[in-house]
């Protein structure tokens, strides 16, 4: 069989063919560049034309040219295979350290740096559950119901930089985190009866953390603090602080403190308005049982 009948049978970018590379994230496109011209290198010494290549990992050629010129994000399973494949002993595999580290968006990057380094995050989300609670199969049902829709690679690529984000409950020490959500959100079945269930599960499982404390704004509470929109707030251990909100300052971060003290005056007020912990997780679990 020839390879370019094998081919036709081959991984490519309509299957599992990796990530796009951003072009405005320089770091992103350095490390990736690097990474492609060093398994372009080791191919041609070992004497394999592209599609010679594509077919022993089982990909299509053009994803290989794609891969070697710094256009596409390899996933850990084509470094495994091309280190395999070329005998690299190894160093093509441990390629996947600077990889992962560049697989999600600049911008998701950005922010699971900053939570990562907090030591406490305050949120008030008013239309979806908070990224940093959701589950897998809730996170997949937000994402791919965007407009234009996500390609299904994107969706997943999103869903698994959401989900790493939520690393920030396994830090040790462990930051104080607060939650405040719409009660409109929490009735709102997204995904499906059995997706919803195991969300609202999952919010029962956080708000019990001793570091936890998750409040539901009800929705007889006729006006509030939050109309203009969610407020995220992080402090910092040297004291520092950042926060965004969507209806204040443009909608972009701000680490000025006049504006900090806005938000959180804002916030603070809207944690009072709200259902007190207590009460918030007792609401939570009867909307579970009517679930």
């Amino acid at each position: 069989m020839t390879v370019e009948a094998e081919a036709g049978r081959l991984r490519g970018e309509e299957d599992e063919p990796g990530w796009e590379v951003d072009p405005d994230d320089e770091w992103g496109v350095a490390v990736i560049t690097t990474v492609g011209r060093q398994l372009k290198l080791r191919r041609e010494a070992a004497g394999m034309r592209a599609g010679d290549f594509g077919v022993a990992v089982g990909y299509g050629e053009d994803l290989v040219y794609k891969v070697e010129g710094g256009k596409r994000i390899p996933r850990q399973e084509y470094l495994d295979r091309a280190d395999e494949v070329l005998d690299a002993g190894g160093l093509l595999s441990a390629a996947w350290e600077d990889v992962k580290k560049v697989r999600y968006p600049k911008k998701v990057r950005q922010l699971g740096k900053l939570e990562g380094q907090a030591v406490e995050i305050g949120l008030y989300e008013c239309h979806i559950v908070p990224g940093l609670l959701q589950t897998r199969e809730h996170a997949r049902a937000v994402i791919a119901a965007a407009q234009p829709p996500y390609s299904p690679d994107d969706v997943e690529r999103m869903v698994a930089a959401r989900l790493a984000r939520q690393s920030v409950f396994e830090r040790s020490p462990v930051p104080a985190l607060s939650f405040v959500m719409e009660e409109g959100v929490l009735r709102r079945p997204i995904g499906g009866t059995m997706v919803w269930r195991q969300q609202l599960e999952r919010l029962l499982e956080v708000g019990r953390l001793h570091n936890v404390v998750l409040q539901v704004m009800p929705m007889d509470s006729d006006t509030h603090s939050g109309l203009d929109g969610r407020i995220e707030l992080l402090k910092f251990p040297d004291g520092t602080a950042v926060g965004r909100s969507d209806g204040a300052f443009t909608g972009r971060p701000t680490a000025e403190l006049k504006h900090l003290r806005i938000l959180e005056l804002r916030y603070g007020t809207i944690r009072a308005q709200a259902l007190s912990p207590r009460e918030s997780l007792a609401f939570i679990e009867q909307l579970l049982g009517e679930t």
